[in-house]
């Protein structure tokens, strides 16, 4: 067994140069027998205490009213604390109720001030206070005292320990509660400790959250669902989606990115998620739109997701729409003119169009386009911006380079985000490996070299990374910059797979066929346990008690389809957070939860309102699609953290070694 390149010895072996280095630099930490003791005791108490409970989302597009009620319910899991901590004992309603106290308690405070008598509403405090400890009790029950008290606001941390806590020396409990809360709402805190306590069970009931990528696009608040993550960064991971990658090339100035993110924004009617929620200044592609396409009504450019459209409005989207888009295709042809390594000439077509008849070429067939109306296009040259769009580009990429905000979101992807993650024998991804028809990875050539599999994820992570950071070698800065629009786009990207993005076609032909986009082999051969077992492999999870979760392809519930691949070895957890998608899903999102006791998979339908939880006591319907429950409860020990500190414990009892041989000397401190 290895921790890091330092051997670890046993008492009986001599230590190494290497090793009592570092046995040095880790007395500094623990100065002496009795520091490294008490360490070694409190780490193995907790070893042997139930995992942690880990959430899984995928695809949640700027969905961020749907987003947040699923982690503030925990996908049902608070729900079944309730069930548990008071079964039969409370109404059916009383425990709707409740959950919606936990969910939004200033909410549900407020709506019943409106409506009891202060006495009532004094009894209902009450109440609310002897039923949330209970539910908090359960939710805390695996926790360590301190990982406990670091969960606790710090007005309140001391009352919930002492409440939370099995207090011996109390004989009348009950006297012992009504007292503290009595006091509570005498002194008029009732409201601000059950916020407080219903926080702390939000918080205690879910430990990790792994968001398994398409944070952005097509939803209204991808900006919320970030500040959302940002505030909870300590126990966040996130796996890049191709939707992800593109806004990260866009913050790091990458032009045809910064093009595609802005008529994503235009096409679902989302440009206030730029204008408000970035700052992102569209007045000059406004502008120019309205004096560039002033006559044409760019009917091909509709805006989806329109609620209660305003004509005048959605006509400058529209041409706003349809400006940026064919900024876009020039900007993605030079781009692919300039890394012909990219293989993607097929992709090439505004070469293709005549544009005195209206008509394209493509494989040899003639076909006529929809919109015929090019008003900055050079057939001699159309991959050329013309001046007043070179100028909207520049405006643009400035605004999104100098965005504190999206900066900051950007940052955070890059910190708390890699293309894949191998947790607790799970490998979660976004998108797909790339294989061959005959379940063998695609070699993929990037920067000269071949790279398939897993080396494939870190190459493309690795090029990224530098597109973002990199500040002394232009070139790799420069490629890893293309690097970010290729992975959102080419058909050997992990995170896209599929053949072509046909965005093209769906403006300007009829023709379905043109339209499709042909998925990578992946999503056919992974229910073949002999392909998901290479792939598991292949990361260095073990195929036997391995598992793959992975998003990008919304499952079509409502067609049969099912999420479970490979006899539940794979699961596809894309079920249409988007309510794009949703008309064709037949369902609001997948989510899994992963606790001690085993695994659910949980399908919801979608979040009307805060207010018909609240006031009408309707939750999200959720349904279990799978549950794999454990005889035995999975403990901290079998799981990555505890394989950690197993490597840390024989660390200190190195240490320990060392001290009693004299070859470290303790300190007082």
């Amino acid at each position: 067994m290895t921790t890091g390149s330092r051997p670890i010895t046993t008492a009986g072996e001599k230590h190494s140069k290497d090793n009592l280095k570092f046995l040095e630099l880790l007395s500094t930490q623990y100065p002496n027998i009795a520091r490294a003791s008490t360490e070694i005791i409190n780490s193995k108490a907790l070893l042997n205490l139930p995992k942690e409970t880990e959430h899984f989302v995928s695809d949640v597009h700027g969905e961020y009213e749907q987003f947040l009620h699923i982690m503030r319910t925990g996908s049902g899991a608070i729900r079944n604390k309730i069930e548990d901590v008071f079964g039969n004992t409370l109404s059916a309603r009383e425990k709707k109720s409740l959950a919606a106290l936990v969910y939004y308690p200033e909410a549900k405070i407020k709506t019943m001030k409106q409506e009891l008598s202060r006495e009532d509403l004094l009894d209902w405090y009450k109440v609310s206070l002897y039923r949330l400890i209970g539910v908090c009790k359960e939710a805390s029950a695996k926790y360590p005292r301190s990982r406990l008290r670091a969960s606790l606001p710090s007005d309140f941390s001391y009352i919930l320990e002492e409440l939370l806590s099995e207090n011996n020396r109390v004989v009348q409990k009950e006297e012992y509660y009504n007292e503290i809360f009595d006091t509570i709402i005498r002194i008029g805190r009732a409201g601000d400790f059950i916020v407080a306590m219903a926080n702390v069970i939000q918080k205690l009931t879910v430990t990790r959250l792994h968001v398994i990528g398409d944070i952005f696009d097509r939803g209204p608040g991808p900006h919320i669902i970030m500040d959302y993550l940002m505030e909870n960064r300590d126990n966040v991971d996130i796996q890049w989606g191709n939707h992800d990658m593109v806004w990260m090339g866009a913050a790091a100035g990458q032009r045809a990115c910064v093009a595609n993110v802005v008529r994503l924004c235009a096409r679902y009617n989302n440009l206030s998620v730029l204008e408000d929620g970035y700052g992102i200044n569209l007045v000059p592609l406004a502008r120019f739109a309205m004096e560039t396409y002033a006559d044409d009504p760019c009917e091909r450019f509709d805006i989806h997701a329109v609620d209660e459209p305003d004509p005048r409005e959605i006509s400058l989207n529209m041409k706003m729409h349809k400006a940026v888009a064919i900024i876009q295709f020039k900007l993605e042809g030079q781009l692919i003119m300039r890394r012909p390594e990219f293989g993607m000439d097929k992709r090439l077509l505004m070469d293709k169009i005549d544009y005195e008849k209206g008509t394209i070429t493509i494989g040899g067939q003639e076909y006529e386009l929809l919109d015929k109306h090019f008003p900055t296009v050079d057939p001699a040259d159309p991959w050329q911006l013309s001046p007043a769009e070179e100028e909207v580009v520049r405006r643009l990429v400035l605004n999104f380079k100098n965005c504190d905000r999206l900066q900051e979101h950007v940052r955070f992807l890059f910190n708390k985000g890699a293309m894949y993650l191998c947790h607790n024998s799970y490998l979660l991804y976004h998108g797909c490996v790339p294989l061959n028809e005959d379940g063998s990875f695609r070699k993929v050539t990037i920067g000269g070299q071949e790279y398939q599999g897993k080396a494939l994820y870190d190459i493309l992570e690795y090029y990224a990374r530098k597109g973002y950071y990199e500040q002394d070698n232009l070139e790799e800065h420069e490629f890893g910059k293309d690097i970010m629009w290729y992975t959102w786009s080419n058909e050997n990207s992990p995170v896209y797979g599929k053949e072509k993005m046909a965005t093209f076609e769906r403006y300007f032909l009829a023709e379905k066929s043109l339209q499709q986009e042909k998925k990578d082999y992946y999503y056919t051969l992974i229910d073949k346990e002999e392909v998901a077992d290479r792939i598991l492999s292949a990361f260095g999870i073990d195929p036997a008690r391995g598992h793959i979760l992975n998003g990008h392809m919304p499952v079509h519930a409502k067609s049969g389809e099912s999420p479970v691949k490979c006899g539940g070895k794979v699961m596809i957890i894309d079920g249409g957070f988007s309510r794009a998608y949703q008309s064709t899903t037949g369902i609001a999102g997948y989510t899994l939860i992963y606790n001690s006791r085993g695994l659910r998979l949980v399908s919801h339908e979608a979040f009307t309102s805060t207010e018909d939880v609240i006031e009408k006591e309707i939750d999200v319907h959720s349904s279990t699609v799978i549950r794999e429950f454990s005889s035995r409860r999975e403990r901290v020990g079998d799981t990555d953290e505890g394989q950690k500190m197993r490597e840390k414990i024989q660390d200190l009892e190195d240490l320990l070694h060392a001290y009693r041989t004299g070859l470290i000397l303790e300190k007082d401190h």
